[in-house]
């Protein structure tokens, strides 16, 4: 298991505000020993959580196109039909997926293809499981066309997550399974697949990235 790129910045800046609290209770507060051993859990507190929050683990992934692969690590929250306003403009199956700050950050392309609709909305920071917060939160939207049949993907910004990361643009080329962004500290993801597509999780289904297989993809006429 390695770092990802995107926590370089946030630990070294951790680093560097544990080294200063540690500095400063030596040189203030060297004889207090509740207080000193107070800073040493605090900072393992800081440096463990930042640590584990941008690990990337190693993982295999088997590309299939008739599946469609979980976006990111975390628990299944909304499976329903409803009407999506951006891009389609009709009904849609939703699949949403809440990530926890515990885990792994990384989202990942659920289908491979081409690129046909990027946007990046600023927005408000609602909590990742409120309803609202599809339409308004900071969040991307990417739509990829996969044989025929195009996939919607949303990365949607939590009361946390204060950065989204993207890794895409309209016209390139992805593959199945690879990093296509990243949401910092707290977030969701949305897929929307066409009605009638075959859905293999369930509500309250803990998922991985790139592993898990949401369901297969129904090919639009």
């Amino acid at each position: 298991m390695t770092i990802h790129k995107e926590g370089y910045t946030s630990i070294a800046l951790g680093v560097l505000f544990v080294f200063i609290l540690n500095a400063i209770v030596h040189y203030y507060a060297s004889e207090s020993k509740i207080l000193t051993w107070t800073t040493y859990i605090l900072s393992a507190f800081i440096l463990i959580t930042l640590l584990q929050f941008f690990r990337n683990p190693k993982r295999t992934i088997s590309p299939n196109e008739e599946h469609i692969l979980c976006p990111a690590d975390g628990k299944v929250v909304v499976i329903e039909e409803t009407d999506e306003t951006e891009y389609f403009q009709d009904r849609r199956l939703q699949i949403s997926i809440f990530m926890s700050p515990i885990n792994v950050h990384i989202n990942r392309n659920p289908v491979s293809g081409i690129v046909k609709y990027f946007k990046y909305h600023p927005g408000k920071y609602l909590m990742a499981w409120n309803p609202k917060s599809s339409t308004l939160n900071e969040r991307t939207t990417t739509v990829v066309e996969s044989n025929g049949t195009e996939v919607l993907f949303r990365q949607i910004a939590g009361a946390m997550a204060r950065r989204i990361v993207w890794y895409v643009n309209e016209g390139q080329s992805v593959e199945q399974g690879k990093e296509f962004g990243f949401i910092k500290f707290g977030s969701r993801v949305d897929v929307f697949l066409p009605i009638g597509s075959k859905v293999d999780v369930k509500l309250g289904d803990v998922v991985k990235g790139g592993i898990t297989v949401l369901g297969e993809l129904k090919h639009e006429v």
